[in-house]
């Protein structure tokens, strides 16, 4: 059985009631649930963590080699100039694919660029709550290979 891990950075806490018109009325233990739900039905053990600290999300991305195959992040406003966190996944050897549930390319300009895609498997954007399944089953093919 493989073992994810998903981090989500700051204010994603705060879905459900976080400017809905952008992200949807969905809230994260909702998109957790359904993530664990998918996961458990191709194999995999999911496991979340959440954090609004930069320092912590570092710390959590340190660790996840020593207690999972790979990770799905959406680091929130992260993605766009934690050079940290982007050093932290350049660091350790398991494959990341970052999620986002708006489309970051067709919003403020400032959004457009991603600091961490670069380091990262893969991006996948604009999809709801969906990009967290997407993400799962990009780490499924990626680990089955």
């Amino acid at each position: 059985m493989h073992r994810i891990l998903i981090i989500n950075g700051p204010n994603l806490n705060l879905l459900g009631t976080r400017e809905r018109s952008v992200y949807g009325d969905t809230t994260l233990e909702a998109i957790t649930s359904e993530a664990v739900r998918f996961g458990s039905s191709i194999g995999f053990e999911v496991e979340a963590f959440q954090s609004n600290s930069e320092g912590a999300l570092i710390d959590a991305v340190h660790h996840a080699p020593s207690r999972f195959e790979g990770v799905v992040i959406n680091p929130g406003a992260f993605t766009h100039y934690s050079i940290a966190v982007r050093d932290a996944i350049a660091a350790v050897a398991i494959p990341f694919v970052e999620v986002h549930l708006s489309n970051i390319h067709n919003r403020e300009e400032f959004r457009r660029i991603s600091v961490i895609a670069p380091v990262c498997a893969g991006q996948i954007s604009g999809f709801g709550p969906f990009s967290y399944i997407l993400g799962i089953e990009a780490l499924r093919r990626l680990l089955d290979k």
